[in-house]
């Protein structure tokens, strides 16, 4: 199943206030580069976390239904489902009955039941689940380990500024990384 993103996060989890702070800057000569680092940041964290830091709305595609009726959701913290669509061999969409559907939101990855499961005529991509997910709709929202990550990653990009260009960037993950975001991590059997 893959996904997409349908509306971005509407902040950051880390202010221009809060970088600069960290790495002990003054002035503005390099804020839109301190910009584009924690925008990297936050980026690379969600992508190897499965994570939505700040309220976002996701669409999920899927091929058909699972036999077990049980679809997975891969993105954490999930809020709401917001709908579910179906096509016909018209490639018209229909919207999916969510009366008495089930949201376990607290599984990792998170499970949704749907009473109603019609056919799709599209082979691929037959299914759109939108969800909206994120702990919340500011940085104060994010826990601070992960905050703490994202600041020393963003410390490690701006030392390798001169070296590595800001669109190449994440180029190096900074120590103590990985124990910060573990917690967070999905655990794969």
């Amino acid at each position: 199943m893959t996904h997409a993103i349908i509306t971005p996060p509407a902040a950051e989890p880390l202010t221009l206030a809060e970088v600069k702070t960290h790495l002990r800057l003054d002035g503005s000569a390099e804020d839109a580069l301190l910009a584009s680092l924690a925008v990297a940041a936050r980026q690379y964290l969600e992508a190897t976390t499965g994570l939505a830091l700040i309220t976002q709305r996701l669409r999920f595609y899927r091929d058909d239904w699972p036999a077990d009726g049980l679809i997975q959701l891969a993105i954490a913290p999930l809020q709401s489902l917001e709908s579910v669509t179906v096509y016909d061999a018209a490639g018209n969409p229909l919207a999916v009955a969510l009366t008495g559907h089930v949201l376990d939101s607290a599984a990792s990855p998170a499970r949704l039941f749907l009473p109603a499961q019609p056919p799709t005529s599209r082979p691929l991509n037959g299914i759109e689940i939108d969800v909206t997910a994120g702990f919340g709709n500011t940085g104060a929202d994010v826990p601070d380990t992960l905050k703490r990550a994202m600041l020393m990653h963003v410390a490690l990009m701006y030392e390798l500024r001169g070296a590595i260009p800001s669109e190449m960037q994440p180029a190096a993950i900074p120590a103590g990384y990985d124990r910060l975001v573990s917690p967070y991590r999905p655990v794969r059997l």
